[in-house]
């Protein structure tokens, strides 16, 4: 193992994952920290389900998820995230990051979430989400990490008792020994964490390039671009291709969704006007959890007889928020999530094999029901989402997307990416 990552959620670390793959570097991600050897990889993903939950649990796991990596060899440290900086003010990010600084022994590291592919760039410590800054763009309404300002330079500075800067693009332009010269620049005036601005892939090549001696580094998986050219530059990995084709495992094909972003919102109504979908009401659910249940499974498993199917939470912003005040926030996300996750289980059990599953915390609690250990890292389907099969028996082929990641038509390539 060379490189060492940590991620918040499970579709971020498969965004990362496919990254590193289909710059060439063989990369497996983990479900949750090993119980025995290391994979047999150049990098490592460790898949933590720690955006949402308090900081302290947060700080625990990624910490020993750390340790785990540096003992088996990590050379340097990932801390992943969401390209949106998902977060409160209270963390998790600055916690987590704090957290592993110290254990690493460093005083300085970089946060970078751009992914220009999918429409992230930074601006002057800004976010932007497409044309729109991150605080004017759907994600001001998240369920759960509502995003109310785009100065990352201040959301960070609320969740860390150190200093941040910023490295400005006219800098990051002028390429990795200039980068590198402000990092020294912001270390010397006892800046900790400094966000980095990216508009590009090829400023993203850059601040790999000058970030290669940091023993952490945290951002989305747009900045993990760099990071390959390094260990090829060093001989500690060759030249290699992208990600190649996954065995196919057949059969039905179902997709769950949990995630409420706008895209998913339009990938849901684009596939329910093809296939067979079915809404998931909380309120029965809550009311008749078991009959409830019974009834959403006896109707996929009628439905995947002809084809493949949808069973969504997904609901726009007004209904998340009249559901939360009914059950609470808390407790009507863990609902549903049960919920799928259980569904998952009982398709499998069925000897459905292809799922595709929109949210992080939905793929998380999906993966964790069926109890996947690790994923091999497949082709990829779109931006920041590649096709998964999972090791061991039976081999079931996953596509784990975050919400707002993906085309209209995305649950339909899927699938089919996935036959």
């Amino acid at each position: 193992m060379i490189l060492g990552c940590i991620a918040d959620d499970f579709t971020g670390a498969t965004d990362l994952a496919n990254t590193l793959t289909r710059r060439g570097m063989h990369t497996v991600q983990t479900i949750g920290i090993p119980g025995g050897a290391a994979p047999q990889a150049d990098a490592v993903v460790v898949a933590l389900k720690s955006r949402t939950i308090p900081a302290g649990e947060a700080v625990a796991q990624s910490l020993a998820a750390c340790r785990w990596l540096k003992a088996h060899g990590a050379r340097q440290i990932f801390f992943k995230y969401c390209s949106t900086f998902d977060s409160t003010d209270e963390g998790n990010i600055g916690p987590v990051a704090d957290a592993l600084l110290d254990e690493l022994n460093s005083d300085f590291t970089i946060a970078c979430p751009a992914f220009p592919e999918n429409g992230r760039t930074i601006y002057l410590g800004h976010l932007f989400v497409g044309r729109e800054l991150l605080s004017d763009s759907a994600m001001k309404n998240h369920p759960l990490t509502p995003m109310r300002d785009a100065n990352l330079v201040r959301v960070l500075g609320r969740q860390t008792r150190h200093k941040v800067g910023l490295v400005p693009h006219r800098t990051v332009k002028q390429g990795a020994p200039a980068i590198a010269e402000a990092y020294a620049a912001l270390q010397a005036q006892g800046i900790r964490h400094a966000i980095v601005d990216a508009l590009e892939d090829r400023d993203l090549e850059h601040i790999g390039a000058a970030s290669s001696a940091l023993p952490l580094i945290t951002g989305g998986s747009g900045v993990a671009i760099g990071l390959p050219q390094n260990y090829r530059i060093a001989r500690l990995i060759p030249q290699r291709a992208g990600a190649s084709p996954l065995e196919k495992v057949g059969g039905p094909g179902i997709v769950l969704s949990g995630s409420c972003s706008t895209a998913t919102l339009g990938q849901v109504e684009r596939f329910a006007a093809r296939h067979p979908a079915h809404a998931i009401d909380p309120a029965a659910l809550a009311a008749d959890t078991e009959r409830t249940f019974a009834s959403l499974l006896a109707w996929a498993q009628d439905k995947l007889k002809h084809g493949p199917a949808l069973i969504y939470a997904s609901a726009p912003p007004d209904t998340v928020a009249a559901i939360q005040a009914q059950f609470g926030r808390d407790q009507a996300g863990a609902m549903i999530e049960q919920a799928i996750a259980r569904l998952a289980l009982g398709l499998a059990a069925d000897g459905v094999r292809r799922f595709v599953i929109a949210g992080g915390e939905t793929s998380g609690a999906v993966v964790s029901a069926l109890q996947v250990e690790a994923l091999e890292i497949g082709p990829q389907i779109a931006p920041g989402v590649p096709a998964c099969l999972a090791y061991g028996s039976p081999r079931l082929a996953l596509a784990l997307k975050s919400g707002n990641f993906g085309g209209p038509d995305f649950f339909a390539e899927a699938l089919e990416a996935l036959a």
